[in-house]
Formats: structure tokens, sequence, C-alpha cells
């Protein structure tokens, strides 16, 4: 063991994030140019990309093959390196956000038809009660026709149903 100063002990220390930090960072940008290149062009085009990033992402179509699609997120997250990423992940995020909420309003949707079909005028009531701008008659008689089609197998009147909310819980 050598006798050095403390001081240059801890100018031998690496500064700066480690090895493994660098690859979770890179690895996540990989998985972010996967998202990216998933996204329609016209989302993307407010990001004021360069033209070597969008020649990579519209090259991604193309290939085929795991292995080397795997090189392709590679070398597009390597060019994100160089892009404005706060951008790309708030739009990224943006996006996935919004396809929560589509999906948390379809399956609100979805239940308001199950209560209605089954629970019958107790739903109906307690639906328009929240909602009173629906239509009552026309949602009247959906909810019929769908606990009919139901006893007789039929998914017609429900479909009806879950279009008719839909555009009248859009509306409200």
């Amino acid at each position: 063991m050598t006798d050095l100063p403390e001081e240059d002990a801890l100018d031998d220390l690496p500064s700066g994030p480690s090895k493994s930090q660098l690859k979770r960072e890179h690895v996540a940008l990989q998985q972010l140019a996967e998202r990216l290149a998933a996204m329609p062009r016209a989302e993307l085009e407010r990001l004021g990309l360069s033209a070597a990033t969008w020649a990579a992402l519209d090259e991604t179509a193309r290939i085929k093959d795991l292995r080397a699609r795997k090189r392709h997120w590679k070398r597009i997250a390597n060019l994100l390196e160089r892009e404005d990423q706060d951008a790309v992940r708030m739009l990224v995020e943006e996006k996935a956000e919004q396809a929560r909420l589509a999906a948390a309003r379809h399956h609100e949707i979805e239940r308001w038809r199950e209560r209605l079909i089954h629970e019958g005028d107790a739903a109906l009531t307690e639906l328009l009660d929240r909602h009173p701008d629906i239509d009552r008659q026309p949602l009247r008689q959906l909810v019929r026709a769908a606990q009919r089609d139901l006893g007789r197998g039929r998914p017609e009147g429900a479909r009806k149903l879950f279009r008719f909310l839909r555009e009248a819980l859009d509306l409200s």
C-alpha cells in the first residue's frame, strides 16, 4: 500500500455517473426511440428533430429483422442524445396520458352500459341525474333493446347503446 496523501486518493476516484448509470440511461433512450417511432409523423414534427434523426425514424419501417431492429434502436438513441430530450420525453408522456384518459373514458362508458343493461331503471335514473342533458327517450329505447338482445344472445343492442352513450357523454 502506498502512502499517498488523501487528496491524491480522491483525485483517482471517477467523477460523474457510473458505467451502469450510463447504460441505464442509454437503454431508456432506446425505449424512448421505440415509442417515438410508433408515433405519427405529424406529432413528431413539432419537436424540430435533425435530418439524421428523421432519416433514422423513416428507415424504421423497412427493418424487419429483430437483431437489426435492436441495432436500429441503439442508433436512434445515439441520435436522440443530441436532440432536446426533455421535449421528446414530454411529447411521449403527453401521448401516453392521452391514451390513458381515452382508455379510462372507454371503461367508464362500458360500465354505464353494463349497469343500464343489468340494473335497468335504477342505473338509468342515476345516469340521468348525473347528466340531465342526455335525451331520455332514445336512451330508454336503446336500454330496452339491449336488454332484449341480451336475452337472445345478440350484441347489436349493446353496441348501439354504447355508441349512444359515447356521443352523449362526450357532449355533456
